[in-house]
């Protein structure tokens, strides 16, 4: 039985998805509450108001920060499912206020999710207490988490969802300061491709086919599993323009004499622009199409305004056992910054009902949502 004594002012409620605050996280925006919904599932979002000397150290007064949280339902069967928030909440507590926060805010959030939800999963974009070589195990890590709460309920989940660690590139710098921070191989290899004549151009919807035939032969060569083509083109096709936090998505072609050779989704959301999905092709890689999309994606990233690009997910750290060791090596040559998150932590409801969820993904290395 749970015991819960609220000594944070927190209050929540429900608010209008299309009033979700600007962010920089796509996962976090009205844009991708239409994605999910595309996709047949079911979001909310919530408001919530918390006292900044409740969550911060060193701070005092009266002050608040107002702040929202996107919840994905995810299906466990025909009767449960947990409220997953990707990359949220975006604002980050104190490292020693961090387990309570969640705990308070979990309890808070209950009364406005169906009874039939086992868990509450946060995939927090905080930054990770600790270095890619020295992560305890998950044990230690529940310990200092729920070090302060109440209830003990918060876990580390077996499985991730989105990517735990990335590099963002600072795009304050000119091109050319870009490219000059940039490892030699690759800067040569952006040079390579438009010596080669590969050339990078925008696509729409009617042209998804060409990306999932890409997207298929990537898939299969790594061994991993097969979306269909709806869900690429709910992201294609989403729009939230006339809401607080909208998005920009371009699907772009890179090919050599119309012949496809890689392609990638690029999303810009407020400051940020998101390398989302990417995919290549077997044949002609010597012509460098990748460094060509991804130097096209970070120049018009830098062109709508944005000062900041995210690469979005390699292994974290240069591990070659690592399933991600290829994407590290490919998109540590942009420069920029490596950042490991929390990444996901379960706040329990229903131990029954979420030891199933624990089962089930005991074998699974992730998935995206």
């Amino acid at each position: 039985m749970q015991i819960y004594f609220q000594d944070m002012d927190i209050r929540v409620e429900k608010k209008d998805q299309q009033d979700i605050y600007t962010t920089p996280i796509v996962q976090q925006t009205a844009f991708w509450s239409e994605v999910k919904k595309n996709q047949g599932l079911t979001t909310r979002a919530l408001d919530f108001k918390v006292r900044n000397r409740d969550i911060y150290t060193g701070v005092g007064g009266y002050s608040y920060t107002n702040a929202d949280l996107l919840l994905v339902e995810r299906p466990l069967d025909h009767e449960t499912y947990i409220a997953y928030a990707p990359y949220g909440p975006e604002i980050e507590p104190s490292d020693e206020n961090q387990g309570r926060f969640l705990e308070e805010l979990s309890e808070l959030i209950q009364p406005h999710l169906p009874k039939n939800c086992a868990a509450i999963r946060y995939d927090l974009n905080w930054r990770s207490h600790w270095h890619d070589d020295e992560v305890p195990v998950p044990v230690f890590q529940e310990f200092n988490m729920n070090y302060n709460t109440i209830n003990w309920s918060l876990r580390k989940s077996n499985s991730g969802v989105l990517p735990a660690t990335t590099i963002f590139l600072d795009l304050a710098p000119t091109e050319e300061e870009i490219l000059k921070q940039m490892k030699p191989k690759t800067r040569y290899n952006i040079g390579l491709a438009r010596r080669k004549g590969v050339s990078v151009r925008r696509a729409g919807l009617e042209q998804i086919g060409i990306w999932y035939e890409l997207y298929k032969e990537t898939a299969l060569r790594n061994n991993l599993f097969v979306n269909n083509v709806e869900y690429f083109t709910s992201v294609i096709s989403a729009r939230a323009d006339d809401t607080s936090s909208p998005a920009h998505v371009e699907l772009l072609i890179a090919e050599v004499d119309n012949i496809p050779l890689a392609a990638m989704f690029l999303v810009l959301t407020a400051h940020r622009g998101t390398y989302l999905y990417g995919a290549s092709s077997s044949r002609m890689r010597n012509f460098m199409p990748t460094y060509a999309l991804q130097w096209e994606a970070i120049r018009l990233s830098k062109q709508a305004g944005c000062i900041e690009y995210d690469m979005f997910g390699v292994s974290p750290g240069p591990q070659a056992s690592h399933p991600m060791h290829g994407l590290y090596q490919f998109k540590t040559g942009f420069g920029g910054e490596m950042f490991h998150h929390l990444g996901c932590w379960d706040y329990v409801f229903d131990q029954d009902k979420y030891r199933i969820l624990q089962h089930s993904e005991m074998q699974i290395q992730g998935y995206y949502m």
